[in-house]
């Protein structure tokens, strides 16, 4: 029989220890958002759905973002044993400067469509962190912006080669000179791709009050008061080129960029430069002997052309093949530390973030972005801690398995 007793006062008031409540409705809900699809939650919430769907959403039936998250959970790590991990070193090296973290933010276009502070929050957050930010062709902070509101920290650029070469040569020349000291060189948009979630939606830029946005925006008046109460939505280094927005995009995609262009645009760079987009081995071991810097495996978030290949399947074969002459970086479908860590595992110098900071920053503005670093930080950390390694140079193939779902069929 078990022995019973009536409890004590004192032994209950001692379990009834309750948290003192959080009266700041973005702190608290960022503090309950323990992952980055929590954040998504909550950026859903808060977004209205055309807005949130642009994010969110890739091209025609988005196959190929879907297989590049399922990629990254078919992972199987392999933890080592008996090592000391009391202390794990998430710091690297990339494209000649430090990284806090071996993750920077990824090259987004239409930033404030999402939340007003766009670029600011993320360029800001990134210094805090000390990583890299990446300003899109199509961003909407300027250059100049986005080198003011992260000084001290690294600044990309992501270019588009546009119809009208000498306005793509004046963003080159823009960000040289503000410091920025990385460029990418986006290779995979010769056209846009088939976004039917904004076709769906009658999404355009900037959004337009109809009776359908109208009842959307009725228990989100938050969203549409930041965005009727800033600045005008617009192409930040673009607009002094001129043209409607439409035009703007439309010549941002040129399907006669080749080879030229790349030897062009090396030449009037001074820094590293990175091409982003690459889906295939030749085209990195072409792209290698031209003597780049990096290559970005890449396919656009899946944004692009649906059924392209999965930029995480690519990486083991890219890294033999020119791993020793660039340096790999690869993106989409990273939402979680640990896919992070199965990138570098393989052999990617560092990885890139897009969606994943879009959902803490419409979640919660610049401490929006601030918790989803946060959240990537601490899961990479505990999971090296997991794998006891206590440094990203001792993360080698043997830590992690591909288990692949897709397997080419014999011809």
């Amino acid at each position: 029989m078990v022995e019973r007793q009536i409890p004590k006062p004192a032994e209950i008031f001692e379990l009834m220890k309750f948290k003192r409540p959080e009266l700041n409705g973005r702190k608290r809900r960022l503090e309950k958002a323990l992952t980055i699809y929590d954040l998504r939650e909550v950026a859903k919430r808060r977004t209205p759905a055309a807005a949130f769907d642009y994010t969110d959403g890739a091209a025609e039936g988005e196959l190929s973002l879907a297989r590049a998250r399922q990629a990254f959970e078919d992972v199987e790590f392999h933890p080592s044993i008996l090592r000391d991990v009391s202390h794990a070193d998430p710091s690297t090296t990339i494209f000649g400067g430090p990284s806090a973290l071996p993750f920077g933010i990824a090259p987004t276009g239409f930033t404030r469509l999402m939340q007003t502070e766009g670029e600011i929050a993320g360029a800001g957050a990134a210094g805090a962190a000390g990583i890299p930010f990446t300003l899109s062709t199509l961003g909407t902070t300027s250059i100049e912006g986005v080198r003011a509101a992260n000084p001290n920290g690294r600044n990309w650029f992501q270019l588009y080669v546009m119809r009208d070469r000498s306005v793509s040569y004046g963003l080159v020349e823009r960000a040289a000179a503000a410091g920025f000291d990385t460029l990418f060189f986006t290779v995979d948009t010769p056209v846009a791709g088939a976004r039917l979630r904004d076709k769906r939606n009658g999404f355009s830029i900037p959004p337009q009050l109809t009776p359908r946005t109208v009842v959307n925006a009725i228990p989100r008046p938050w969203w549409w008061w930041d965005f009727l109460t800033t600045p005008k939505l617009e192409f930040a280094s673009l607009t002094s080129t001129g043209g409607t927005v439409g035009e703007l995009l439309d010549a941002a995609m040129d399907p006669s960029i080749d080879w030229d262009d790349l030897r062009e645009i090396r030449a009037m760079w001074p820094g590293k430069i990175a091409i982003k987009g690459v889906q295939n081995i030749e085209d990195a071991k072409k792209l290698a002997s031209l003597g780049v810097d990096g290559i970005v495996l890449s396919n656009h978030g899946g944004r692009q052309l649906d059924r392209a290949p999965i930029p995480f399947h690519l990486l083991p074969q890219v890294v033999r093949e020119v791993g020793r002459d660039v340096e790999i970086v690869v993106d989409t479908g990273i939402m979680n530390g640990a896919d992070i860590i199965a990138s570098i595992a393989l052999g990617a110098r560092f990885t890139l973030i897009g969606r994943a900071y879009l959902y803490g920053l419409m979640a919660g503005g610049r401490a929006g972005v601030d918790r989803a670093i946060e959240i990537l930080s601490d899961q990479l950390i505990r999971t090296m801690k997991l794998l006891q390694v206590s440094s990203l140079e001792e993360l080698t193939p043997a830590h992690v398995t591909q288990l692949r779902r897709l397997e080419p069929r014999e011809l």
